[in-house]
């Protein structure tokens, strides 16, 4: 899928913010000629960008503030198709106005080490990691009673708990635009593109962009759920021609070994087996993390011990769901590790699930989650 001409890309990078600052002085017929550089959008997009005037094109390329609940991310309008010479030579102004919390002239030394003879850095390493056993610790512990409510879950404020509704009500609405199929594969910035067309889904306001924002760059850490960031920018696009649709079921497969194996588990369980869950994108994640975050009352823990937040889903990258035929919603609980499939599944040999019974990600038991790589 083509990047949209409105394509938006976070970054904590105080570089980007000034090249951003740059782009805001443009003149008309530079902002024009940046327009015309995006040659890889689609015809629509490229021909909305093109008849925006100056000041249109600019206020769709100022930056939004935007706090991560994590701290320090904001969002960035994206800079591709930035002409080089526009960034260069503006980061040591950058610096001096606003340093970044990387920067080693603002950086807080660590408690108890002197910051100019580094005295006591040897206990940092065992330090460090006994923290990270005493979390995973815990993320097994609650994965284990996944369902419950624990004192020290992070939750959603209060006050945004109305956008949570919100911006998953719109989500939804999108996917009966687009179609369930579709919707799998759809890219951030096409969800935007949508929404803007159809009154049916309304665009986002920025309030719900906010909160989409943050819940993408938070450290999943703090929730407890302690997978890889596979995602990492929140307009990352899913090749359609990378994948493969599977008839009868609305969803796809990336090629190559998700897609074999897949197959190879048809052959070897029969034909009462289905995949539930394919490949998803950013877009589909929300949907999903968004609805659970609503059913955990907003607690957003709960939620990632039976659903990856954004950006951190191996669906991404080509792990898939498998059921039986039949058991409906029974499939994405213990009820399938009940099953004849199930059963045989486990004595194959060549098959690994991704999240086992007390697993070091902090998630639940997922029987019916396939692992690739």
């Amino acid at each position: 899928m083509k990047t949209s001409a409105l394509s938006r890309v976070t970054t904590e990078t105080q570089h980007q913010l000034a090249a951003l600052r740059r782009i805001r002085d443009l003149t008309g017929a530079e902002a024009s000629t940046l327009a015309r550089r995006r040659s890889r959008y689609t015809r629509s997009a490229r021909g909305f960008a093109k008849s925006m005037n100056r000041r249109r094109f600019l206020k769709r390329v100022a930056l939004i503030s935007l706090p991560a609940a994590a701290g320090g991310g904001v969002w960035l309008a994206s800079t591709r198709g930035v002409p080089k010479q526009l960034a260069a030579g503006c980061c040591e102004g950058l610096r001096r106005e606003a340093p970044g919390r990387d920067d080693p002239a603002t950086e807080a030394p660590l408690p108890g080490v002197d910051p100019t003879t580094d005295e006591g850095a040897r206990e940092r390493p065992s330090h460090a990691s006994q923290l990270l056993a005493d979390q995973k610790q815990r993320s097994v512990e609650k994965s284990l009673d996944f369902d419950n409510q624990f004192q020290d879950d992070v939750r959603i404020e209060p006050e945004r708990r109305e956008l949570l509704v919100s911006a998953s009500r719109r989500l939804e609405r999108a996917q009966k635009v687009v179609g369930h199929g579709h919707f799998n594969l759809l890219g951030f910035d096409e969800l935007l593109l949508y929404a803007r067309r159809y009154s049916s889904i309304g665009a986002f306001p920025e309030a719900e962009l906010r909160l989409m924002d943050d819940l993408f760059h938070a450290d999943a850490t703090r929730y407890g759920f302690l997978g890889d960031k596979v995602i990492p920018r929140i307009t990352d696009e899913i090749s359609k021609r990378d994948t493969f649709k599977i008839g009868g079921s609305g969803h796809y497969l990336i090629k190559g070994e998700p897609l074999d194996k897949y197959r190879r588990l048809r052959r070897d369980l029969g034909p009462n087996v289905v995949l539930t869950s394919g490949v998803r994108s950013v877009v589909k994640q929300f949907q999903l993390f968004l609805r659970q975050s609503i059913e955990s009352e907003g607690n957003l823990s709960r939620a990632a011990r039976s659903l990856a937040p954004p950006g951190y889903s191996y669906h991404a990258v080509g792990d898939f769901d498998i059921g039986r035929v039949g058991l409906g919603e029974k499939n994405f609980t213990e009820a399938f590790a009940e099953t004849p499939e199930y059963a045989k599944l486990i004595e194959l040999g060549y098959v690994e699930i991704r999240y086992p019974m007390a697993n070091d990600f902090g998630v639940r038991h997922e029987p019916w989650h396939i692992k690739i790589g």
